[in-house]
């Protein structure tokens, strides 16, 4: 490429709205009949945004507030009987460290709970709370 083969970029024409019949962009110039985008400022706002079409809006419908949630809430890991049959062996004991190392936990200060889904055939050292309905079944 030389510099004598360089040529301006093709720029177009911006439309010269409302400027009579003559120059084929007059009386409604460009915007077709009567309605609500015919007018100055009559735009629907921004695309996908609140206008349905005369429908309440979703975001209108919703509520303004998102409830509560409780900083001072204690969340459990549940754990059950199932899992404790499959994972550890006779005379074991149940503790975070064992679970953790088996990798039923993800972290080693998770609170934990036993519950009593499934059967325990193997006779095991639990080390962690138990729900009501997990120690009836160990005492059966």
């Amino acid at each position: 490429m030389f510099i004598h083969d360089l040529k301006p970029n093709k720029q177009k024409k911006r439309k010269t709205v409302g400027r009579g019949n003559g120059s084929g962009h007059g009386t409604f110039s460009g915007r077709g009949g009567k309605g609500q985008k015919a007018r100055s400022g009559g735009s629907k706002g921004l695309k996908g945004g609140s206008f349905e079409g005369g429908q309440t809006p979703l975001m209108r419908k919703m509520p303004k507030l998102g409830g509560f949630t409780n900083p001072n809430t204690k969340k459990y890991k549940a754990i059950n009987f199932l899992s404790l049959e499959k994972h550890f062996k006779e005379g074991e004991t149940v503790d975070q460290k064992s679970l953790y190392e088996k990798g039923l936990i993800k972290k080693r200060n998770q609170r934990i709970k036993i519950l009593g889904k499934g059967k325990l055939t193997k006779k095991i050292i639990i080390a962690l709370p138990i729900s009501k309905q997990a120690a009836k079944q160990l005492k059966k």
